[in-house]
Protein backbone atom coordinates (compact mmCIF):
# COMPACT_ATOMS: atom_id res chain seq x y z
CA UNK A 1 0.00 0.00 0.00
CA UNK A 2 1.09 3.45 -1.31
CA UNK A 3 1.51 6.11 1.19
CA UNK A 4 -1.32 8.27 -0.49
CA UNK A 5 -3.22 4.38 0.35
CA UNK A 6 -2.62 4.32 3.90
CA UNK A 7 -3.53 8.13 4.37
CA UNK A 8 -6.74 7.67 2.45
CA UNK A 9 -7.69 4.30 4.71
CA UNK A 10 -7.02 6.47 8.09
CA UNK A 11 -9.58 9.15 6.35
CA UNK A 12 -11.71 6.99 6.01
CA UNK A 13 -11.77 5.65 9.17
CA UNK A 14 -12.40 9.18 10.39
CA UNK A 15 -14.94 9.48 8.28
CA UNK A 16 -16.72 5.98 9.82
CA UNK A 17 -16.40 7.37 12.81
CA UNK A 18 -18.26 10.62 11.88
CA UNK A 19 -20.94 8.97 10.68
CA UNK A 20 -21.29 6.55 13.30
CA UNK A 21 -21.52 9.52 15.79
CA UNK A 22 -24.30 10.90 14.57
CA UNK A 23 -26.10 7.28 15.34
CA UNK A 24 -23.95 6.05 18.61
CA UNK A 25 -23.20 7.98 21.74
CA UNK A 26 -19.10 7.94 22.44
CA UNK A 27 -19.63 5.26 24.77
CA UNK A 28 -21.39 3.32 22.86
CA UNK A 29 -18.42 3.64 20.18
CA UNK A 30 -15.44 3.27 23.02
CA UNK A 31 -17.69 -0.60 24.07
CA UNK A 32 -17.69 -1.33 20.00
CA UNK A 33 -13.99 -0.13 19.17
CA UNK A 34 -12.31 -1.19 22.69
CA UNK A 35 -10.93 2.54 22.69
CA UNK A 36 -10.93 5.49 25.16
CA UNK A 37 -13.72 8.02 24.52
CA UNK A 38 -10.91 11.05 24.82
CA UNK A 39 -9.20 8.96 21.86
CA UNK A 40 -12.07 8.54 19.64
CA UNK A 41 -13.03 12.16 20.55
CA UNK A 42 -9.62 13.02 18.84
CA UNK A 43 -10.15 11.37 15.85
CA UNK A 44 -13.60 11.98 15.28
CA UNK A 45 -12.66 15.98 15.72
CA UNK A 46 -9.63 15.06 13.11
CA UNK A 47 -6.93 15.94 15.57
CA UNK A 48 -5.08 12.87 15.16
CA UNK A 49 -5.27 9.99 12.70
CA UNK A 50 -4.53 6.74 13.66
CA UNK A 51 -1.73 4.58 13.34
CA UNK A 52 -1.81 2.34 9.83
CA UNK A 53 -2.25 -1.04 12.26
CA UNK A 54 -5.47 0.29 13.81
CA UNK A 55 -6.85 1.73 11.00
CA UNK A 56 -6.91 -1.79 9.67
CA UNK A 57 -8.23 -2.58 13.14
CA UNK A 58 -10.78 -0.35 12.96
CA UNK A 59 -12.10 -0.86 9.70
CA UNK A 60 -12.43 -4.49 10.37
CA UNK A 61 -14.45 -3.57 13.35
CA UNK A 62 -16.63 -0.59 12.08
CA UNK A 63 -17.71 -2.31 8.69
CA UNK A 64 -20.28 -4.37 10.14
CA UNK A 65 -22.24 -1.06 12.02
CA UNK A 66 -22.04 1.28 8.49
CA UNK A 67 -24.82 0.20 5.68
CA UNK A 68 -24.83 3.06 3.46
CA UNK A 69 -28.02 2.19 2.03
CA UNK A 70 -29.77 2.22 5.57
CA UNK A 71 -28.36 5.47 6.25
CA UNK A 72 -29.32 6.78 2.92
CA UNK A 73 -33.08 5.22 3.26
CA UNK A 74 -32.88 6.67 6.77
CA UNK A 75 -32.43 10.35 5.81
CA UNK A 76 -34.76 10.53 2.84
CA UNK A 77 -37.47 12.89 4.36
CA UNK A 78 -41.23 12.06 2.69
CA UNK A 79 -44.14 14.68 3.14
CA UNK A 80 -48.06 13.75 3.08
CA UNK A 81 -48.23 13.84 -1.07
CA UNK A 82 -45.65 10.67 -1.11
CA UNK A 83 -42.68 13.82 -2.55
CA UNK A 84 -39.06 13.56 -0.97
CA UNK A 85 -35.93 15.05 0.36
CA UNK A 86 -32.85 14.59 -0.23
CA UNK A 87 -30.95 17.42 1.18
CA UNK A 88 -29.89 15.37 4.53
CA UNK A 89 -28.33 13.17 2.06
CA UNK A 90 -26.57 15.65 0.06
CA UNK A 91 -25.19 18.08 2.35
CA UNK A 92 -23.18 14.79 4.80
CA UNK A 93 -20.14 15.73 3.42
CA UNK A 94 -18.68 12.43 5.33
CA UNK A 95 -21.54 10.08 3.92
CA UNK A 96 -21.38 11.38 0.43
CA UNK A 97 -17.20 10.77 0.45
CA UNK A 98 -18.14 7.19 1.60
CA UNK A 99 -20.79 6.96 -1.19
CA UNK A 100 -18.70 7.78 -3.79
CA UNK A 101 -15.70 5.89 -2.33
CA UNK A 102 -17.81 2.80 -2.61
CA UNK A 103 -18.86 3.63 -6.24
CA UNK A 104 -15.35 4.84 -7.69
CA UNK A 105 -14.19 1.69 -6.53
CA UNK A 106 -16.63 -0.31 -9.15
CA UNK A 107 -15.11 1.98 -12.18
CA UNK A 108 -11.16 1.93 -11.03
CA UNK A 109 -10.82 -0.36 -13.99
CA UNK A 110 -12.79 1.08 -16.44
CA UNK A 111 -11.05 4.16 -18.27
CA UNK A 112 -13.01 7.24 -17.73
CA UNK A 113 -12.18 10.81 -19.11
CA UNK A 114 -15.25 12.83 -17.28
CA UNK A 115 -18.39 12.80 -15.16
CA UNK A 116 -21.27 14.47 -16.20
CA UNK A 117 -24.19 15.30 -14.39
CA UNK A 118 -27.20 17.79 -14.53
CA UNK A 119 -27.20 21.07 -12.43
CA UNK A 120 -27.64 21.51 -9.60
CA UNK A 121 -28.79 18.43 -6.97
CA UNK A 122 -26.24 15.95 -9.10
CA UNK A 123 -23.37 18.18 -8.87
CA UNK A 124 -22.56 17.55 -5.26
CA UNK A 125 -22.65 13.70 -5.55
CA UNK A 126 -20.74 13.75 -9.13
CA UNK A 127 -17.78 16.17 -7.37
CA UNK A 128 -17.32 13.70 -4.70
CA UNK A 129 -16.95 10.53 -7.26
CA UNK A 130 -14.96 12.36 -9.58
CA UNK A 131 -13.00 13.38 -6.63
CA UNK A 132 -12.19 9.66 -5.76
CA UNK A 133 -11.54 8.50 -9.70
CA UNK A 134 -9.35 12.07 -9.99
CA UNK A 135 -11.18 12.78 -13.19
CA UNK A 136 -12.72 16.17 -13.92
CA UNK A 137 -16.69 16.96 -13.58
CA UNK A 138 -19.16 18.71 -16.01
CA UNK A 139 -22.44 19.42 -15.62
CA UNK A 140 -25.42 20.59 -18.16
CA UNK A 141 -27.47 23.82 -17.29
CA UNK A 142 -30.95 24.71 -18.09
CA UNK A 143 -29.45 28.09 -19.28
CA UNK A 144 -27.43 29.19 -21.42
CA UNK A 145 -23.98 30.68 -19.72
CA UNK A 146 -22.84 33.92 -20.96
CA UNK A 147 -19.28 33.98 -22.63
CA UNK A 148 -19.45 30.91 -24.11
CA UNK A 149 -19.88 30.55 -27.94
CA UNK A 150 -20.79 26.88 -28.80
CA UNK A 151 -23.26 24.32 -26.77
CA UNK A 152 -24.20 20.41 -26.84
CA UNK A 153 -28.16 20.93 -27.49
CA UNK A 154 -30.72 18.71 -26.37
CA UNK A 155 -34.47 19.06 -25.61
CA UNK A 156 -36.70 16.90 -24.07
CA UNK A 157 -40.18 17.10 -22.33
CA UNK A 158 -40.72 17.26 -18.37
CA UNK A 159 -43.49 14.58 -17.80
CA UNK A 160 -43.74 16.74 -14.46
CA UNK A 161 -44.80 20.11 -16.05
CA UNK A 162 -45.38 19.29 -19.92
CA UNK A 163 -43.35 21.39 -20.72
CA UNK A 164 -40.06 21.04 -23.04
CA UNK A 165 -37.01 21.92 -21.48
CA UNK A 166 -33.32 22.30 -22.41
CA UNK A 167 -30.07 20.96 -21.35
CA UNK A 168 -27.08 23.08 -22.47
CA UNK A 169 -23.20 22.10 -22.00
CA UNK A 170 -20.43 24.10 -23.60
CA UNK A 171 -18.82 22.13 -26.71
CA UNK A 172 -15.38 22.14 -24.26
CA UNK A 173 -16.86 19.70 -21.50
CA UNK A 174 -17.27 16.45 -23.27
CA UNK A 175 -14.61 15.80 -26.41
CA UNK A 176 -15.05 12.93 -29.36
CA UNK A 177 -13.73 9.48 -28.00
CA UNK A 178 -13.77 10.18 -24.02
CA UNK A 179 -15.34 7.61 -21.86
CA UNK A 180 -18.16 9.61 -19.59
CA UNK A 181 -19.90 8.25 -16.16
CA UNK A 182 -23.39 9.77 -15.73
CA UNK A 183 -24.27 10.37 -12.23
CA UNK A 184 -27.46 12.09 -10.71
CA UNK A 185 -28.54 12.13 -7.25
CA UNK A 186 -32.64 11.23 -8.30
CA UNK A 187 -33.72 9.33 -11.50
CA UNK A 188 -37.89 9.65 -11.77
CA UNK A 189 -38.48 10.02 -15.13
CA UNK A 190 -35.39 9.53 -17.13
CA UNK A 191 -36.00 12.73 -19.21
CA UNK A 192 -32.65 14.95 -18.10
CA UNK A 193 -30.69 11.26 -17.80
CA UNK A 194 -31.46 10.50 -21.57
CA UNK A 195 -30.68 14.20 -22.34
CA UNK A 196 -26.88 13.70 -21.00
CA UNK A 197 -26.68 10.05 -23.01
CA UNK A 198 -27.78 12.49 -26.02
CA UNK A 199 -25.22 15.13 -25.04
CA UNK A 200 -22.66 12.13 -25.07
CA UNK A 201 -24.03 11.09 -28.56
CA UNK A 202 -23.64 14.81 -30.10
CA UNK A 203 -20.00 14.82 -28.90
CA UNK A 204 -18.99 11.05 -30.24
CA UNK A 205 -18.42 10.41 -26.32
CA UNK A 206 -18.71 7.17 -24.96
CA UNK A 207 -20.73 6.98 -21.87
CA UNK A 208 -19.57 3.83 -19.49
CA UNK A 209 -21.94 3.53 -16.83
CA UNK A 210 -24.54 5.34 -15.05
CA UNK A 211 -25.08 5.98 -10.97
CA UNK A 212 -28.19 7.34 -9.31
CA UNK A 213 -28.49 7.69 -5.76
CA UNK A 214 -32.27 6.91 -5.94
CA UNK A 215 -34.30 6.02 -8.52
CA UNK A 216 -37.91 6.21 -7.95
CA UNK A 217 -40.34 2.85 -10.02
CA UNK A 218 -38.65 1.00 -12.78
CA UNK A 219 -36.98 3.41 -14.66
CA UNK A 220 -33.57 2.77 -14.13
CA UNK A 221 -34.37 -0.79 -16.01
CA UNK A 222 -35.87 0.61 -18.79
CA UNK A 223 -32.58 2.72 -19.71
CA UNK A 224 -30.68 -0.23 -19.13
CA UNK A 225 -32.41 -2.27 -21.89
CA UNK A 226 -32.64 0.64 -24.16
CA UNK A 227 -29.01 2.50 -24.02
CA UNK A 228 -27.39 -1.70 -22.73
CA UNK A 229 -24.68 0.17 -20.21
CA UNK A 230 -24.31 -0.69 -16.91
CA UNK A 231 -26.84 1.34 -14.02
CA UNK A 232 -26.15 1.27 -10.93
CA UNK A 233 -28.34 2.55 -8.37
CA UNK A 234 -28.23 2.49 -4.49
CA UNK A 235 -31.81 3.14 -3.59
CA UNK A 236 -35.04 2.40 -5.30
CA UNK A 237 -38.36 3.71 -4.37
Amino acid sequence: MSQIEAVKEKLRVIRILRLLKKNYTYEELSRITGLPITVLNRYVRGKVLPSTQRTKELIEILSPYLNLEEEVRRRIIFDKHGLFDNLKILSDSDLMSLIAENIASKYREVKIDKILTAATDGIPLAIHIGNELGVDVVYAKKKREVGVEKFYEVNYVSSSSGSVMTLYLPYWAIKKGENVLIVDDVVRSGETQKALLEMCKQANATPVGMFFLISVGSVVERINEEYKIPVDVMIQL
